[in-house]
């Protein structure tokens, strides 16, 4: 069944095209890829798909809606959730007040109830921290929970931004460029992590992945984009195979 339907999907920046005609669908339970050379337009994609832009022209359509127009908040709310290929969490809160701060659309109280204290107010407020503190648990982070971010190490900090990505209960996970910056053995564990997550949450994923490793390891298909256009598609093996995508790495020791 079709999570998310991209439909002739075009994106102008200053007459540049960014984005041009695109055409890709998602299917529920799906762990796919989006590859492509630097520039190629690849998180220009996720930024549509996440409200962040709004399209030139064509649709994004997620189970059935269009996002178009919508704020990137209301779209998290809508169940698309997404991690950036340079980490953006909020470096003076603590680990668990960044995951509390992503939960908070799910709330479901007004000012009067946080004014007053009301036991809704009160509810909400423990279930969200006992969310928090079980997805901490089960990632083996939980004993971090009172630290900064920026006392981590790095790929721990990723860690932390997919928890608090998968902690608003996404349908759709979009992950962009995961491994970006992490050792090689980091990398190993992030593949192993990014499986788990898979098998084990009712989601889709979505990455954007330099490291073909990692692409090929997970990914039941991939996308291959250049220009802002789409020149392949299909399972690891064909990618790898495919001449339009060897062109455009050419040079590239990627494939």
């Amino acid at each position: 069944m079709t999570l998310l339907e991209i439909k002739d999907l075009t994106q102008l920046f200053s007459g540049i095209c960014a984005v041009s005609e695109l055409n890709l669908n998602l299917e529920q339970r799906e762990l796919v890829g989006l590859i492509g050379p630097n520039g190629a337009g690849k998180t220009t994609v996720f930024n549509l798909v996440s409200g962040f832009y709004q399209p030139t022209h064509g649709q994004i359509l997620f189970q059935g809606r269009n996002l178009a127009r919508i704020k990137p908040h209301r779209i998290s709310a809508l169940g698309i959730a997404r991690t950036f290929q340079n980490i953006r969490l909020w470096k003076d809160m603590s680990v668990l007040d960044n995951i509390l701060v992503a939960q908070h659309y799910q709330l479901g109280y007004g000012l009067g109830s946080l004014f007053f204290r009301t036991p809704r107010y009160l509810k909400r407020e423990r279930d969200i921290r006992h969310r928090a503190l079980e997805l901490l648990e089960i990632f083996k982070i939980d004993k971090f929970a009172g630290e900064k971010p920026g006392n981590l190490p790095y790929g721990m900090q990723r860690k932390v931004e997919i928890v608090r990505a998968l902690s608003s209960g996404p349908k759709l996970l979009l992950l962009d460029e995961p491994a970006a910056g992490l050792q090689s053995t980091d990398v190993t564990e992030l593949i192993t992590l990014i499986q788990w997550i898979f098998d084990q949450f009712d989601l889709s994923i979505w990455m954007i992945e330099h490291q073909m490793k990692v692409v090929m390891s997970l990914c039941s298909r991939i996308s291959v984009i250049d220009f802002g256009r789409l020149i392949a598609r299909g399972t690891p093996a064909e990618i790898q195979q495919n001449p339009e995508v060897i062109k455009a790495y050419l040079g590239d020791d990627q494939l």
